[in-house]
């Protein structure tokens, strides 16, 4: 009998239509969970596929053949799946600074089962995720060998750090210009240092780092410190010694605010501060009272002497709270000496004096754009802004005195000549206003030696024959200008009488687009502006070891931390 009436049905997921007078109509059947239609014709291939596709929960009962994976039933992971997830999972640990047993918590073994829908999957053991991470290092680090032989020029900045478990460790971050001109920087290294930091030890340990890497010849200028035994291991060392500039103002400051009007108002505000930085109770009074003057709850801010821009951080918060502030030390018995009106007039003043200083260091710091450059049209701003006028009072004064004395002493010990040159490489600063008059025309002679010297023909002298070379000396020997130095100086004088480009507009931009009209200048703004102003790339390599050699890894080998800093630097852009 029709295979039973085709199974019941299909088990009574499927009835027969009723037509309005009360007969069953056969050739239509009405899906018992939906109540869709469907012509019947004596096959149930139709039915079947509709309870596979629409109620699988209840179609794999009636054609197992047919039967969709549901979620609670998939299929458990392939070996390309489960690689490609082990891989990812090595690349966040990497990335993220995050500890190897992470891959031991229950509870992100439940999260990945869920994730990839697999209820049998069991995280990677850590010997695996260890193996992977290597490799990711080798892969890694294959990649920027390869950038860096395909540039001529490299620039360096190092630093010494201490870690928590009270290991030394020298950082190198090299900066370097693309074929496209494009500006990139990496982390070399941070490698254990033993020996003591001697200018000896510190110029051999940054000539192994550019062996290392095979850069040796490439190498044009290493950024550090002022430190005593980095000036003198940079007399040691075969490349220009960039100090940083950064550092420099940043002690500028300092020498100008312990000679100024302003150390009496400063240490009333560390009081301050400290006075609510050191009670929960007082900090939730001061917040209340903002609360209650209708202003943002803000904490308040204590200066650190080596935490750039602190004391301007700490006056402008004071400033922002002044009432809230008073109001709450009005409300509690305490042994404080308040500020007086004339002292917060002080700080106002003190933080007009500060906030140029804090967006010039800011500037100096980036290393995504070019900054070696901006130095000394920098300083030339920061001598315009202090410029003493009648208004000012005897502090103020003095404060301005002593930072442009002291910035113009230090000034003198920074790579003059190489700001210059850069600053000139720069088609935003090209009219040198940021450089004495009389001194102008001798950056542009400057250059044009440096052109003679990097030209084609002169380092092919050595391959001519002895007559070529007995004229060139005779040439040289002359007292007019040769054929190579007339097109030297018409190249410079092509590229001084190009238009100055507009302050935000990137230096590199312009060189990539006017490259082949000035190719013997291009050569050398690879060179120049590829330095960076600052050490800071170096300082925010330690902000991420102080991340990864915390209280809980403190015992990491060195070169794993070696391996785990560098991955999470060379990763951050992905």
């Amino acid at each position: 009998m029709e295979k039973q009436e085709q199974d019941g049905l299909l088990d009574g997921e499927f009835k027969y239509k009723k037509n309005i007078d009360g007969t069953i109509n056969k050739r239509v059947v009405i899906c018992t969970h939906c109540s869709k239609e469907f012509q019947f014709h004596r096959s149930n291939s139709t039915l079947k596929y509709h309870l596979n596709a629409k109620h699988a929960f209840v179609g794999a009962a009636a054609s197992p053949g047919l039967r969709q994976t549901t979620l609670s039933e998939r299929r458990p992971l392939g070996k390309s799946s489960l690689d490609k997830l082990t891989d990812n999972i090595a690349k966040w640990i990497a990335k993220d600074c995050r500890p190897l047993s992470i891959v031991e918590d229950k509870g992100f073994a439940d999260v990945l089962k869920v994730a990839s829908q697999d209820a049998s999957y069991k995280p990677p053991a850590r010997s695996t995720i260890t193996i992977r991470i290597h490799e990711l290092y080798e892969t890694e680090k294959k990649k920027k060998e390869e950038a860096l032989v395909h540039t001529e020029c490299v620039a360096l900045t190092g630093d010494h750090w201490t870690s928590l478990s009270n290991d030394n460790y020298l950082g190198v971050t090299a900066h370097l210009i693309t074929e496209a001109w494009g500006l990139t920087s990496f982390a070399l290294t941070i490698m254990k240092t033993e020996e003591r930091h001697f200018a000896e030890a510190c110029a051999e340990q940054f000539q192994t780092v550019a062996r290392r890497w095979r850069i040796e010849e490439k190498v044009t200028t290493v950024g550090t410190d002022s430190a005593r035994n980095m000036i003198a291991a940079a007399r040691i060392m075969p490349f220009n010694h960039m100090p940083c500039t950064a550092h420099i103002l940043q002690r500028c400051i300092t020498v100008s605010l312990a000679d100024s009007g302003f150390v009496t108002a400063l240490a009333k505000c560390r009081k301050i501060v400290g006075h609510f930085k050191h009670s929960p109770a007082n900090t939730a009074e001061l917040n209340a009272e903002q609360v209650s003057l209708g202003r943002k709850q803000e904490p308040l801010a204590q200066d650190v002497p080596t935490r750039w821009n602190s004391t301007l951080e700490m006056v402008k918060r004071l400033i922002r709270n002044q009432t809230a502030v008073t109001a709450t030390l009005d409300k509690q018995k305490h042994k404080l000496v308040l500020l007086t009106p004339p002292e917060w007039d002080k700080l106002q003043r003190l933080e007009t004096l500060l906030e140029p200083c804090r967006y010039v260091t800011e500037l100096l710091g980036g290393e995504a754009y070019v900054s070696c450059s901006v130095v000394l049209p920098a300083f030339c701003h920061l001598r315009r802004v202090m410029e003493v006028t009648d208004e000012d009072p005897a502090y103020v004064v003095r404060f301005k005195e002593k930072f442009k004395e002291d910035l113009a002493s230090r000034q003198e010990h920074t790579n003059y000549a190489w700001l210059q040159i850069a600053t000139a490489l720069d088609p935003r600063f090209k009219d040198l206003r940021s450089v004495p008059k009389t001194d102008r025309e001798a950056v542009w002679t400057t250059l044009a030696g440096m052109l003679h010297e990097d030209s084609p023909r002169r380092s092919h002298t050595a391959e001519e024959g002895p007559a070529k070379k007995r004229l060139s000396l005779l040439q040289m020997d002359s007292d007019s200008e040769s054929e190579e130095e007339v097109q030297q100086d018409r190249a410079i004088q092509r590229y001084r009488a190009e238009p100055c480009t507009a302050l935000e507009d990137c230096p590199l931009q312009w060189w990539a687009a006017h490259a082949g009209a000035h190719s013997q200048l291009a050569r050398l703004a690879r060179r120049y502006l590829a330095t960076p102003a600052s050490t800071v790339p170096c300082e925010r390599l330690f902000s991420v070891a102080g991340h990864i050699v915390n209280k809980k890894r403190s015992a990491l080998h060195s070169e794993n931390v070696d391996k785990l800093v560098c991955l999470s630097n060379w990763l951050k852009d992905e």
